[in-house]
């Protein structure tokens, strides 16, 4: 849980870069990956995690601005551009703003309580969720990239391929 503001903007900061860096890692070729036709493909996982960041923000009256706007819904009223580069650039467009709009908290709003899809969250739950649920979603786009024979960027540790670069072996599970 975050006590500090600053501390939140750092942790986004870092998690935003692996975030970019997987969305860097998929080709327009293979945006269509998905487990199934009844799940998200990488491009509209993609765009989900631009949604949140626009999205989640507005509960707590940060007025996070993208390349896109909000329906009446709330959520992103438009399709995914038909190019991972764009939808990259709306991420870190809104990753920006949301970081200059944090800015305006002081550390007392992140124990106040705001009302979040039908619950009450404090201003730090709220922002720990926006971390972890872009998390869960990257390992999730990293498993359809390596499920496409595409190259998996490292985010929490090198990758299967980058052991090599050590000079080492990858570690058998």
């Amino acid at each position: 849980m975050f006590r500090r503001v600053d501390d939140f903007k750092t942790i986004w900061q870092q998690e935003a870069e692996k975030t970019l860096a997987v969305l860097a890692a998929i080709p327009d070729a293979a945006a269509h990956q998905a487990v199934d036709a009844q799940h998200r493909d990488l491009r509209r996982m993609a765009w989900h995690l631009v949604e949140t960041v626009l999205e989640l923000p507005q509960h707590l009256g940060l007025k996070v601005k993208g390349t896109v706007g909000l329906g009446p819904d709330g959520l992103i009223a438009t399709p995914p551009p038909p190019t991972m580069a764009e939808i990259a650039e709306a991420y870190r467009v809104a990753s920006d703003s949301l970081l200059d709009h944090i800015g305006s908290w002081n550390n007392t709003e992140l124990g106040r309580n705001f009302n979040l899809y039908g619950e009450t969250w404090t201003g730090a739950f709220a922002l720990f969720v926006l971390v972890t649920h872009q998390t869960h979603h990257r390992g999730q786009m990293t498993v359809l990239l390596r499920q496409a024979g595409l190259h998996v960027p490292s985010t929490y540790g090198p990758t299967k391929e980058e052991w090599a670069t050590f000079g080492m072996e990858a570690p058998k599970v």
